[in-house]
């Protein structure tokens, strides 16, 4: 199938549901003011016409990394049922494969991606999981399509269940040897050999860390510092750091944060608005944060505004290759390279 690039713009993702292990906070559209992106010249846009009716809605387009992603058209303006299509890209949204959607006929099929997974859900009960980038399906119903996709999610999670750190191995899931000595524990992250796991209790934060694989714990203090921590999530940096972040109870104000060297440093952030909606960790220490202002960098104990091409309605989230995607109701941005001299590229999908 031939597939023309063009060179102008369009709007790109529909609403969707979260996938349900995610656990990252969404930005909430009360608080996230409707501003357009600001324009940057140096912004690559890779805009591709598919074969697709005029007749459908735009996609939905998930990235596994910089070069890998899916794309589903599954709604019709017109209010009519549309099959779902289901594209693919390995180049980074320069060219798009058609693939077979194992379930084209459905009421809001749903698409997630994983390292290595790519999965389509229908209803609650029917999900269809793929290894190897959509080329084929393996059909399971109920709870163990769920395990298949959460499998796909890493090594080591919660039981969405119990609230117990389990391994997964294969389709299956075992509890750790030790649980973590956290309470009310809230994540848990791999990175560097080291299992982190972190939780709340009383608004105060709360960590441990395992070197063989929870088999052991080590209790780790965390600083408290001034107002209540709701949630608190382990991340593990691009360059393998491991960091937490802290969000307040009302899950909107600037979060807290901090970088595990053989201890947790709370990472001071001057200057920094008094609302964020998303964080995802950088190397080196630092974390970007969106916002209503905008999007900022937390480094050597300050914030201050980047001069990147989102505007405060993008969500930002860390692919496994640690490129940065942001994320609005219209578009989807990747960001790959080093903070100061990220390569910025606006994708954009739509029927021919």
């Amino acid at each position: 199938m031939l597939l023309v690039p063009l060179v102008t713009a369009c709007s790109i993702g529909p609403v969707r549901r979260p996938p349900p292990d995610r656990t990252a906070p969404s930005p909430d559209p009360a608080t996230t003011a409707p501003a357009s992106s600001p324009t940057a010249s140096d912004v690559e846009i890779r805009h591709v016409r598919v074969a697709v009716g005029r007749q459908y809605d735009p996609p939905y387009v998930e990235f596994v990394t910089a070069e890998r992603g899916y794309a589903q058209f599954s709604g019709c303006s017109s209010g009519q049922r549309c099959p779902a299509l289901l594209y693919s890209t390995t180049d980074g949204g320069r060219t798009w494969r058609r693939l077979r959607h194992p379930h084209p006929v459905s009421e809001n099929p749903q698409l997630y991606v994983a390292p290595g997974a790519l999965t389509i859900s229908v209803g609650s009960r029917d999900w269809y999981t793929s290894t190897d980038g959509g080329l084929t399906f393996a059909h399971a119903i109920g709870e163990r399509g769920r395990a298949a996709w959460q499998a796909a999610q890493g090594r080591f999670q919660l039981d969405e269940v119990t609230g117990r750190a389990v391994r997964w191995q294969g389709r299956r899931m075992t509890p750790l040897p030790a649980q973590p000595p956290v309470p009310g524990l809230h994540g848990l992250v791999e990175t560097r050999g080291l299992l982190v796991a972190a939780g709340v209790d009383g608004g105060r934060p709360y960590a441990a860390v395992s070197p063989d694989g929870g088999r052991s714990w080590q209790r780790t203090a965390v600083p408290a510092l001034d107002g209540e921590v709701g949630t608190l999530r382990p991340v593990a940096g691009p360059d393998g750091e491991a960091r937490l972040i802290g969000w307040p109870p009302d899950r909107t104000s600037f979060p807290t944060l901090w970088r595990y060297l053989g201890r947790w440093l709370p990472v001071p952030a001057d200057g920094h608005p008094a609302r964020a909606l998303s964080v995802v960790p950088l190397t080196t220490g630092r974390f970007a944060v969106s916002g209503p202002d905008g999007v900022g960098v937390v480094a050597d104990g300050r914030y201050d505004r980047l001069d990147w091409p989102l505007g405060p309605e993008h969500h930002l989230t860390l692919l496994d290759d640690g490129t940065v995607l942001g994320r609005a109701s219209d578009e989807v941005l990747l960001a790959s390279g080093p903070v100061g001299s990220r390569h910025w590229v606006r994708v954009v999908l739509e029927p021919a």
